[in-house]
């Protein structure tokens, strides 16, 4: 059953104020309950944060605590590690959709269409870098070029262990951006990430595909 998304609602003009401490933009949760709703239910939303101890919902009106989204992020990858990377990639896709409908003007975007992929590439990740504070939070985003970025100590994936990239959510951005506003057929794969053993840093790389 479609999930009701006015029960996680989000604002146009998320602010950057709010509690002291690292703060996040409120889609890494807002856009991610949804999918969670869809895929098990409300009550289910509903128990996962709880077990996040995330008691209050954002209302999309300012910027949130990080550690309220990344404890969301990690409870839905410890409690359903299947189901966990599919979710956050969703996520991540809508919160591209968000970004696209709300924070770039429909002007711009047409203007990045017409461009060669190189220039329109350069152009978009200028601006990510410009707001890479939505979503990285206290960790340090540098744009490596306009195919590649790093997110240094990424807060969504402190303090935990893989063998393999966790970042599913922040792929699912990039690559919708890249994919809507530069290349169609863009692809963005997380190399490295800070859960992984001896890195420090999320890098994330994009690339054109083939057909």
């Amino acid at each position: 059953m479609e999930a009701d998304r006015s029960k996680w609602r989000t604002s146009e003009d998320a602010l950057p104020s709010g509690p002291t401490g690292a703060l996040i933009g409120p889609n890494a949760i807002l856009q991610l309950l949804p999918q969670i709703e869809r895929a098990f239910g409300e009550a289910r939303a509903v128990q996962l944060l709880a077990k996040a101890h995330v008691f209050d919902v954002p209302d999309g009106s300012q910027m949130i605590p990080e550690g309220d989204a990344a404890r969301l992020h990690q409870m839905l990858r410890r409690d359903e590690p299947a189901m966990a990377p599919i979710l956050a990639s969703e996520a991540g896709r809508a919160t591209a959709d968000y970004i696209l409908a709300h924070r770039i003007p429909k002007f711009a975007q047409r203007v990045l269409q017409a461009l060669p992929s190189p220039l329109a590439a350069r152009s978009l990740s200028k601006a990510i870098t410009k707001h890479a504070w939505t979503f990285a939070g206290s960790g340090a985003f540098v744009a490596h070029g306009p195919w590649r970025f790093e997110i240094a100590d990424n807060p969504i994936v402190l303090g935990e262990t893989s063998d393999v990239p966790l970042c599913h959510w922040h792929a699912a951005v990039f690559q919708h951006l890249y994919r809507t506003l530069v290349h169609p057929r863009a692809l963005c794969r997380e190399t490295t990430c800070c859960a992984m053993h001896g890195h420090r840093a999320c890098q994330f790389e994009l690339t054109i595909g083939t057909v």
